[in-house]
């Protein structure tokens, strides 16, 4: 299986604009790793949500679009929300 995600990346950042992003139904994420810049980026929540709750989507190699570049990365740390089935934040690192 393999999971390809649509990316964005984000020039605001801090607490109200990942604020504002999630009640727009965004995910905010951060990519970093391989000796390069950690790039802020967002994506659907809604996407990144159902592939989750795949065992496989911890495991494999996750391809993000941001743009026309397509970057190869593992999930490295997801923070989710205390009672709600949300995801709040998603740390990428670049393989």
């Amino acid at each position: 299986m393999s999971f390809v995600f649509e990316a964005e990346i984000r020039q605001d950042t801090g607490k109200g604009a990942s604020r504002r992003l999630r009640h727009a139904d965004k995910l905010p994420a951060i990519v970093y790793g391989a000796g390069k810049e950690a790039v802020a980026i967002t994506l659907e929540h809604s996407a990144l949500n159902l592939a989750q709750e795949h065992e496989a989507f911890y495991n494999e190699v996750l391809t993000l679009k941001i743009g026309s570049e397509e970057l190869k990365v593992k999930v490295q740390d997801m923070q989710r929300h205390p009672y709600k089935p949300k995801l709040t934040h998603v740390d990428f690192v670049r393989v």
